[in-house]
């Protein structure tokens, strides 16, 4: 699933409580949502972890963790 999908799919407020939970700017990870910028390796880490496996490190950089299936 996609940063996008997820949020689609989220509650209200849930780009701010990201942002806030990972250390970064509600406009950073709206950047990283919109694939305009590429989120380092730890925080698609910490993506993965804060989304419970939602949204897989893989998702998020398949040119660092592998190609997705």
């Amino acid at each position: 699933m996609t940063l996008a999908e997820y949020l689609q799919k989220r509650p209200r407020g849930e780009l701010t409580r990201l942002a806030i939970g990972l250390g970064v700017s509600k406009t950073w990870l709206s950047q990283i949502k919109h694939k305009r910028v590429p989120p380092s390796a730890a925080l698609c880490a910490a993506l993965e972890q804060i989304t419970e496996g939602k949204v897989t490190r893989k998702e998020l950089r398949p040119d660092l963790f592998g190609q997705l299936r």
